[in-house]
């Protein structure tokens, strides 16, 4: 008869970054990814939009419609705050 290992038996990865160190990365692969695009001659606005387009795909897909929408509702007011004008120069 064969005996299988439950899963608490196994040890737990240490090594898996954290949500911070992955949203990190995550931000280290865009900004690359941009920086080529924008280097090759892409808009930076066409690469906003489909930027944009692909991250709230994949939040729906996610979460679903109805989160994603309650998500966005708050939107404005961080735009206001200044929380996405990071590196941008001020005028």
């Amino acid at each position: 008869m064969l005996k299988f290992m439950s899963l608490t038996t196994f040890p737990i990865d240490c090594d898996v970054p954290s949500d911070r160190e992955q949203k990190q990365t995550a931000l280290t692969y865009l900004s690359e990814a941009w920086a080529e695009a924008l280097h090759d001659g892409v808009d930076g606005d066409c690469l906003a939009q489909a930027s944009l387009f692909t991250a709230f795909a994949e939040l729906v897909a996610t979460y679903g419609e109805d989160a994603v929408a309650k998500f966005v509702e708050g939107l404005p007011g961080r735009v206001l705050n200044g929380e996405f004008s990071v590196g941008l120069a001020k005028q």
